[in-house]
């Protein structure tokens, strides 16, 4: 029997930490679908080039491989601006959609945090969570974030990306950012981690 939690929220708010916690509460599969994008940037970065020409991104899709979610190279921020650019592609999202109703269908339970689970991919979940925060919190989350892997930039770049990363998501043609209309927000900006992941669990009932 599967029971589906989706998870959404814009960067940085904390929702994959929610999502690996509340999958290990309730031993659920988890699955970042954020790195399915990520991946197709990367590939996109390393085959393409920073332009990340729209056909020619199409044409790498069937490049990519399950295998490539756990390279280790996909945390950086150029590859987050690349995934941001290739997710507003509808062939891409088209492909990986798949992937993603497949994986939430399992039995046992599955968690699924992204932008769109549960608007488009799982819009009949058992559970959907709105993680969000204000942008100038998440910002300075994914500014320290980034210093911490050694990366140099600075809190008014990171600020900048984190705003134009959620104008695109929120406001693409296909699959936008957005709270599904039965979905619990939770706005991490004054609240701990802890608390985030407490106040998720209280929400589920497998």
């Amino acid at each position: 029997m599967s029971y589906v939690v989706a998870i959404d929220g814009p960067a940085a708010a904390g929702k994959g930490t929610v999502s690996k916690a509340v999958a290990e509460h309730f031993g659920f599969a988890h699955l970042d679908t954020g790195l399915l994008y990520r991946v197709v940037g990367r590939v996109a970065l390393e085959n393409v080039g920073p332009s990340l020409d729209e056909a020619e991104v199409i044409s790498l899709l069937t490049k990519v491989t399950e295998a490539d979610l756990k390279r280790d190279d996909l945390r950086t921020a150029a590859v987050a601006q690349a995934a941001s650019k290739v997710a507003v592609i509808p062939e891409v999202r088209s492909a990986l959609i798949n992937f993603q109703r497949k994986f939430a269908v399992r039995a046992g339970g599955a968690v699924l945090d992204g932008r769109d689970i549960g608007t488009v991919i799982c819009p009949d979940a058992d559970v959907k969570l709105f993680v969000t925060a204000v942008a100038e919190v998440r910002a300075q989350r994914r500014y320290e974030e980034l210093l911490g892997r050694g990366e140099k930039t600075s809190y008014e770049t990171v600020l900048e990306n984190v705003k134009a990363r959620d104008a695109r998501d929120s406001e693409r043609a296909v699959a936008p950012l957005v709270a599904a209309d039965d979905a619990i927000t939770i706005d991490t900006s004054e609240m701990s981690i802890k608390t985030a992941i407490s106040v998720a669990i209280a929400a589920i009932n497998p």
